[in-house]
């Protein structure tokens, strides 16, 4: 059952305010849902927004953040919790740690970094943590084309794209999400007939 969800998400807006209503309203359809959010720790761009978002419905918001990133950042000082680390692997870790699944909303270098990184995590088993992308205003229909070329071309084994829950809508994205069912696959294309 799925308490936390951690969302990755820009430390910026963006340039469309759909972006911004969009993590609005996924943090108040977590909040509906009885989950607790777990991200950066930041109170700026996206990812403040969906911390407000969560805390402004009575929700739970937990952050996690590198002191090197404390006053870059901005970190955000009205959580529930906020958890100051040593650095980017740890924090990554302590949010993984404290999810039972993961979202990224529209973000950069460093969303697409941290949404890959635990998908990859599901991909060899070390975990079975659904992997959903809110895909607003078709921001990551590129990224989502890049998965089907690797899995056409044999670098992605079908079973393994299906890691990756997408949807335009944050509550179609929650409901496959609470309904995803762990894939236990082998990685490795080569080692069986194709």
């Amino acid at each position: 059952m799925m308490k936390h969800l951690c969302v990755f998400c820009g430390s910026n807006h963006g340039r469309r305010s759909t972006y911004k209503a969009a993590a609005q309203s996924l943090g108040k359809a977590m909040v509906d849902r009885g989950l607790g959010l777990v991200y950066g720790g930041g109170n700026v761009g996206l990812m403040g927004t969906i911390a407000d978002a969560v805390l402004a419905a009575g929700g739970e918001a937990i952050g996690v953040i590198p002191q090197a990133l404390v006053a870059k950042e901005l970190a955000h000082n009205g959580l529930t919790q906020l958890h100051v680390v040593g650095s980017m692997h740890e924090r990554k870790a302590m949010m993984a740690d404290l999810a039972d699944g993961f979202i990224a909303l529209p973000g950069g270098f460093g969303t697409f970094e941290e949404f890959c990184e635990v998908l990859t995590w599901a991909q060899l088993g070390f975990h079975q943590k659904p992997c959903g992308l809110l895909n607003v205003d078709g921001y990551y229909n590129t990224l989502i084309a890049m998965f089907d070329h690797a899995t056409a071309e044999q670098f992605v084994h079908p079973r393994h794209r299906s890691l990756v829950l997408e949807s335009d809508n944050p509550d179609q994205l929650l409901d496959k999400l609470a309904t995803f069912a762990p894939i236990t696959y082998q990685k490795w294309l080569d080692r069986e007939e194709l």
